[in-house]
């Protein structure tokens, strides 16, 4: 226990050291933005780019890896389905409910994985991130298309947000790169690998500044039933489809911290712009990156660590 909590916590600092940079008015709120989208569209896809264009492969179960991730976020968003039938909710909370439930934070994930597991937790989560954030972008755009209060999104404009995605691309590229087996060239490696480290650090800040207390509290209802799903129901249902598919060791560990991660800051910006309760979507983001820095390493002391 002591080894995991010892190796989150400096994840969790940065975190509450964003909020208390934003909040306590040490940096300017127009930092925020630029720095967020330096991030996004730069730094956070030249890590997952050279992640993936360089790892190995061969020793990793993909089918089974894909087969528990998918499975127990199935099972998640069945789960709510499920509550709607006998407790109806608006379209527009469901939309950001069934998005905190099942979207990770990548940035937490990649920092923690490198932190418990190192080189070998990396890959894992850079496979994991290749194989869910594409599905999960398109799933999340159908859902609010569905149930948001815009109602159905355009065609092309849903084409286009998925198809410009900056982390879908990146990891696609690495994808392809690897697959060829054409060489990154040593400069741009190099480029690449100082880019990626400054991404963990600004986007973990970033996170923390972003959190919302004040939504977490009108919204409570709706944040902590997606916060139950998200940090405990599907962290537990990929444990479970993970030993029975024959995951161990490492990987099972790391997919089940993957699915164990708090909801991304992106479900935000996705609400706000497709028609979900962006309200709703701040508090389960803010709730669910508090309860982590418990949740992650109670799971994973009860469920995986003895075998990493």
């Amino acid at each position: 226990m002591l080894e995991i909590v010892t190796a989150l916590v400096p994840i969790f600092v940065l975190i509450v050291m964003g909020f208390a940079l934003r909040h306590r008015g040490l940096v300017a709120d127009e930092f925020w933005l630029p720095c967020e989208k330096l991030n996004y569209f730069c730094l956070f896809p030249a890590l997952m780019f050279s992640q993936i264009a360089t790892a190995s492969f061969g020793g990793l179960s993909l089918r089974p890896m894909a087969m528990t991730l998918l499975g127990a976020v199935l099972v998640g968003g069945s789960i709510l389905y499920a509550w709607r039938l006998f407790h109806p909710q608006p379209g527009p909370v469901f939309s950001s409910v069934l998005q905190g439930a099942l979207r990770p934070n990548t940035y937490v994930g990649v920092a923690a994985a490198t932190a418990l597991y190192g080189q070998s937790g990396l890959t894992v989560t850079a496979v994991a991130i290749a194989i869910m954030i594409p599905l999960l972008n398109v799933g999340s755009i159908v859902v609010l298309a569905i149930h948001g209060k815009d109602g159905p999104v355009d065609k092309g404009r849903l084409a286009k947000t998925i198809l410009t995605n900056p982390v879908i691309l990146s990891v696609l590229a690495g994808a392809l790169v690897n697959g060829s087996g054409l060489p990154v060239p040593k400069a741009m490696a190099s480029v690449l690998t100082i880019l990626g480290g400054a991404s963990l650090p600004l986007g973990l800040l970033a996170v923390g500044a972003g959190l919302d207390m004040t939504a977490a509290r009108v919204s409570r209802g709706p944040v902590m039933q997606s916060s139950v799903v998200k940090l405990a129901l599907v962290p537990l249902a990929t444990y479970a489809i993970g030993s029975m598919l024959g995951l161990r060791g490492v990987t099972l560990s790391a997919v089940v911290l993957f699915n164990a991660l708090p909801c991304t800051p992106s479900t935000y910006i996705m609400a706000r712009i497709l028609g979900g309760d962006h309200r709703v979507a701040a508090g389960i983001i803010s709730i669910q990156t508090a309860l982590a820095a418990v949740s992650i390493p109670a799971l994973l002391v009860a469920l995986t660590w003895p075998q990493a």
